[in-house]
């Protein structure tokens, strides 16, 4: 009994085996036409795209898109010109790129659908950008915690709600209330390190730094304002701080900018239950 249930398993080991294999054949099949670009968009950031040989052109504009082009004609009907690959945050796919003489049967706009996704886990994603976002969603409703960390300038006032952690990210979250009548157009909007006391201007040492996320894109608001930002985990000095800056577009308009000290990012909190649900 126990050979047979042995042989069994060896047998269902074999079949998946055989099933996780392709070839270019059996993957989905995009035509292809020197006249016409085609578009590949995913569901979620591309991390890495692949051509397989050099008679296809091919870069990613944004994110998550990718757009191919043979680089010139002659090739016959139903010739394989190359085998992309595509690897996002959570899965990847390939497709077959086929060449057609004729314009109107190439492919202009593709979307990767469901059943063309192979789960992958990418090493160099610890948080999905979908994560990420349903996380941010929940701080930025959730209540402040946070009540002595503000600013205020040109009847602006800057405040800090919460700093919470997950993973290797901290969700920074915090809001404007603009005073005036006049509407905040954003310019620009600053993560940096920077020096915590700055003797002169010319000595101060700021380091820019690139959010993973940004929640809110609007680029204009009247009277409140609120945000969520993540930045990658990191350490430094005590005489460093994490600055927050608001600008305006207009060459003589406001900044507002809000400190925020290592211990602070320190003591954040990890999230709870509550912030970890489903929506």
């Amino acid at each position: 009994m126990k050979k047979k249930i042995g042989m069994f398993f060896l047998g269902m080991f074999f079949v998946a085996s055989a099933n996780a294999q392709q070839t270019y054949q059996e993957l989905e099949q995009i035509t292809v036409n020197e006249q016409v670009t085609t578009v590949v968009t995913a569901s979620e950031p591309i991390h890495f795209v692949d051509v397989s040989t050099d008679k296809v052109a091919g870069d990613k504009p944004i994110d998550n898109t990718v757009r191919f082009k043979p680089k010139e004609g002659g090739h016959a009907d139903g010739e394989v010109l190359a085998i992309v690959t595509i690897i996002t945050e959570r899965y990847r796919t390939q497709y077959a790129l086929v060449y057609t003489t004729k314009m109107e049967e190439a492919v202009s706009d593709k979307e990767i659908m469901p059943q063309e996704r192979m789960n992958y886990t990418n090493p160099a994603v610890s948080l999905s950008t979908e994560d990420m976002t349903r996380f941010a969603r929940r701080v930025w409703n959730s209540p402040a915690k946070i009540h002595n960390i503000k600013s205020r300038k040109h009847r602006v006032e800057m405040r800090l709600n919460n700093v919470y952690a997950v993973g290797e990210y901290f969700f920074i979250d915090f809001s404007v209330e603009n005073k005036t009548n006049i509407r905040f157009d954003i310019d620009e909007l600053r993560v940096k390190l920077s020096d915590k006391k700055v003797q002169k201007a010319t000595n101060n040492q700021t380091i820019e730094l690139t959010p993973s996320l940004v929640l809110d894109k609007c680029k204009s608001f009247l009277h409140g304002y609120r945000n969520v930002i993540v930045i990658k985990k990191m350490t430094f000095p005590n005489d460093k701080v994490v600055v927050i800056e608001l600008s305006e577009k207009q060459i003589s308009g406001r900044t507002i900018s809000i400190s925020i000290d290592y211990e602070d990012v320190l003591s954040a909190d990890a999230f709870d239950k509550v912030l970890l649900q489903e929506e």
